[in-house]
């Protein structure tokens, strides 16, 4: 067994997953336990945080068994998870008041007129990197505030403490140093004016949230505390923790896209478009101006934009439409027909985000006829998830001046060699899978090693376990076009439609 090994955390929206590694890249351990969600209402998405933290606990449990390593053995621990999904707890005690709300929970849509029709909410873009949508934990806040009674006493004691899973797991697996996240989970709660590097007290005001419940920011690399971790013979020990990012950044950076221009796309309950920037910070209209990572010399940035719903689509697909009963049959049911038929499919099941950002758009199915199968539904829906990345790309490349020229995908559909194939044809660019998938949860771990010393710094980092598959463009130019004209045509309709209710 090596001397040092390193804990990886992904803490994500579906489930949680640990991984351990060596100082050489090389995956020891894995696990995965998967994370249910909880709807007590039409529109909520809620998850209990202490199903959380034991799904993480046992995670880590799990792939310690598979390292064959004790929890000694592991120097030093990193999390990455899931952003906008804020849990609240008593400082007291350190147990949760109320469940997590998710990113995905759409009961504060009745605040966004509001907030909207006022000076701030049209300055929020600016100041916060991304415009205000239910999503967004502030709004989350602000509603609990306003409605659940333990969270408002909490705040008026001032015990009241706030954060995203990573700063939850710290205190309910472990002593957190501080309170305190790194600065891409920080302005993850849509609460902070990323470029003054502080918390927007205007916006705070407005909604009424105690700055002294909030996390302090601190870099990728610092001293969050430890954790306990427990191997499956009840050996335990503490590991500290020594990096912390939001997941997406985590993707991006496992998939070393670490130039300017590099791109990304995690295809996961929704599937984020990621472009590193650097250090460039351009004004973006459509587009989500995001902290990359600060590894302790400097702050660099990306240009990120989700599709509306990718893995949630796919488990409708299954679970309510029947489409069918396992994920395996998806890639035999949709190479089993030549094409979409015509179809055009598109799953705003939530709305539609980026470059269109209607909330109220809601999914569609055009061109049905009696002779469609089950196949062209699903080839449908994997070109539509080219579309909508294709609609990202081209706007990011517009506003931001910078030049794609292929793009790196992973996690959830990305599986499927018909998907990627699709996306190279109707983006015009070569694809890249690599064949080891748990980039984000990897790169937590790199992150543990690098503010361990196990590198010197971030150039000599190992690179992904495995190879990569290249699917390159069999489409020509004429044929995406068109194609691609006709998807945003059905945009354009279902829009119509809808706004005609």
């Amino acid at each position: 067994m090596p001397k040092s090994l390193f804990l990886g955390i992904d803490q994500g929206t579906s489930g949680s997953k640990a991984v351990i590694i060596d100082g050489e890249g090389v995956v020891h351990g894995y696990a995965y336990r998967a994370l249910p969600r909880l709807h007590p209402q039409p529109d909520w998405v809620e998850q209990d945080p202490h199903v959380v933290a034991q799904g993480v606990a046992e995670a880590i449990t799990a792939a310690i068994g598979g390292a064959g390593c004790q929890p000694q053995d592991i120097t030093a621990g990193g999390i990455t998870s899931q952003r906008n999904t804020d849990f609240v707890w008593d400082a007291r005690h350190g147990r949760a008041l109320a469940n997590a709300i998710t990113w995905q929970d759409l009961r504060t849509l009745p605040l966004l007129p509001e907030i909207m029709s006022t000076p701030l909410g049209q300055a929020a873009r600016h100041h916060l990197g991304y415009a205000p949508g239910p999503y967004m934990s502030a709004l989350h806040l602000a509603w609990r505030l306003q409605q659940d009674t333990a969270v408002i006493a909490a705040a008026k004691a001032g015990h009241l403490r706030i954060g995203l899973s990573a700063a939850w797991l710290l205190t309910a697996l472990g002593r957190p140093s501080a309170h305190c996240m790194d600065t891409s989970l920080i302005q993850a709660t849509g609460l902070y004016n990323f470029r003054e590097e502080a918390y927007w007290q205007p916006w705070l005001d407005h909604w009424h949230i105690p700055i002294g419940a909030l996390p302090q920011p601190a870099p990728t690399l610092h001293d969050y505390g430890v954790i306990t971790v427990t191997a499956p013979d009840g050996v335990a020990a503490d590991v500290p923790i020594l990096a912390m990012i939001g997941d997406q950044q985590a993707a991006l950076f496992g998939q070393g896209c670490r130039q300017l221009g590099a791109a990304e796309c995690t295809h996961g309950t929704a599937s984020f478009v990621k472009v590193f920037l650097d250090e460039q910070m351009p004004t973006m209209d459509n587009i989500d101006l995001l902290y990359a990572w600060n590894l302790g010399q400097r702050q660099s940035f990306l240009l990120e934009a989700p599709t509306t719903v990718t893995g949630a689509a796919i488990r409708w697909m299954r679970d309510n439409a029947r489409l069918f009963d396992d994920y395996a049959a998806i890639e035999g049911l949709a190479t089993a027909v030549p094409d979409a038929g015509n179809l055009i499919f598109i799953p705003a099941f939530t709305g539609t985000n980026a470059p269109f950002h209607d909330p109220l758009a809601r999914g569609t199915i055009l061109g049905l006829t009696l002779g469609h199968e089950r196949g062209h539904i699903l080839r449908a829906f994997m070109e539509s998830l080219a579309y909508q990345i294709r609609a990202i790309l081209e706007n990011i490349q517009q506003a931001a001046g910078v030049t794609l020229t292929s793009l790196r995908v992973g996690g959830g559909v990305s599986a499927s060699d018909l998907a990627c194939q699709i996306q190279a044809n109707l983006l015009g660019m070569p694809v890249h899978r690599p064949s080891f998938m748990e980039t984000t949860a990897w790169a937590a771990a790199l992150l543990a090693g690098l503010a361990a010393g196990a590198w010197p710094d971030a150039n000599h980092l190992p690179a992904l376990p495995g190879d990569q598959t290249t699917f390159w463009p069999q489409l020509d130019a004429d044929g995406r076009e068109a194609g691609y004209t006709r998807w945003l045509k059905a945009v354009a309709l279902m829009r119509e439609w809808r706004d005609g209710l």
